[in-house]
């Protein structure tokens, strides 16, 4: 069944390749074709075309897009490299000032205490990975779960469709919409995305400033948990499984095949093969998280905690935009 899903993901990933190349006439091809893929996917999500029995396959996109990022490091360059160090002050400072704005304002509209917690780490770091590694932590109950998960992925649905848009009416170079991007957009898969779909070196940056963050929710969750009290013997448990499945350990494949490129060991062929290939996998990623979208949900949880969580991915987005224009 999971080979029937992903024929149908990377039968739709190339109909938008097809679909772009109708509507763009220029080399931006690849990065329109992620757009397409995702609306495509979210259209047969929500107008019910997609068989109930295909969907826990499908939730597998994260597998071609981890590889798809993987296959991506062979066109890291130097250049690329040289600004991220600076990029650590972006990241800390937007992830701190999101969380604890988040946080607030949830508080401030009635939101529990739990649910305030995982939609200020959601939005903050690494949207629904951070809260699968604290929702365990602070014993928060399944729907509070459900309804961070469900907020966190239909604000970075948004996000990845409007960043590159505005990126480009704002002026902003490569370099610098990858770090925004990078440090703006919840979820990995969406985040490589919307720098991809910008342009090249945009979509490398944001890659491996996404990839930097994501190291500081081990931080996070014990943090969050030393906070809220949890149990010792609960957090070692509970906590150890999930903070293991969610680490990035794609990392270090990606820095594998950029230390490859950058010595040299890579052909321009071999090079220009791995990133063709790299971004069609993402684009098979990104059919799979349209196929994941589900805006019905909002029905099931309400929409305080949406607006809640799109107001913080609004104030971690500006954050985040002024420091790039501060410091690039």
């Amino acid at each position: 069944m999971i080979v029937i899903a992903w024929t149908v993901m990377a039968a739709v990933a190339y109909a938008s390749k097809w679909i772009s190349n109708l509507v763009v006439i220029n080399d931006t091809h690849p990065l329109e074709a992620m757009l397409v893929g995702i609306v495509l996917g979210a259209l047969a999500r929500n107008l019910g075309l997609m068989p109930k029995k295909w969907e826990p396959y499908l939730k597998k996109f994260e597998t071609p897009l981890l590889w798809g990022i993987l296959l991506l490091g062979a066109g890291f360059t130097l250049k690329v490299a040289s600004e991220l160090p600076l990029s650590l002050v972006v990241i800390l400072v937007s992830m701190a000032f999101g969380f604890l704005f988040v946080y607030f304002v949830a508080r401030r509209v009635g939101l529990p205490d739990k649910l305030s917690a995982l939609l200020a780490v959601g939005t903050s770091i690494c949207g629904g990975s951070a809260i699968a590694i604290v929702s365990p932590l602070i014993k928060a109950k399944e729907e509070e779960t459900s309804y961070a998960v469900s907020t966190i992925v239909i604000s970075a649905f948004i996000l990845l469709v409007g960043l590159p848009i505005l990126g480009g009416v704002l002026g902003l170079d490569q370099q610098s919409f990858g770090i925004w991007a990078g440090t703006s957009v919840h979820n990995t898969p969406q985040t490589i995305g919307t720098g991809f779909m910008f342009g090249e070196e945009a979509g490398q940056v944001a890659t491996i400033v996404k990839l930097t963050r994501n190291m500081f929710m081990i931080v996070m969750a014990f943090l969050v948990s030393i906070w809220f009290g949890a149990k010792e013997a609960e957090r070692s448990k509970l906590g150890k499984k999930a903070i293991l499945k969610a680490f990035p350990w794609v990392l270090f494949g990606y820095v594998a095949m950029a230390v490859c490129a950058v010595q040299g060991y890579f052909t321009p062929e071999g090079i220009a093969f791995f990133k063709s290939a790299g971004k069609f996998l993402i684009l098979m990623g990104m059919v799979g998280i349209g196929f994941g979208t589900d805006f019905r949900a909002i029905k099931r949880f309400g929409i305080k905690p949406l607006l809640v969580g799109m107001l913080g991915s609004l104030v971690v987005t500006g954050v985040s935009l002024l420091l790039v224009y501060l410091l690039f």
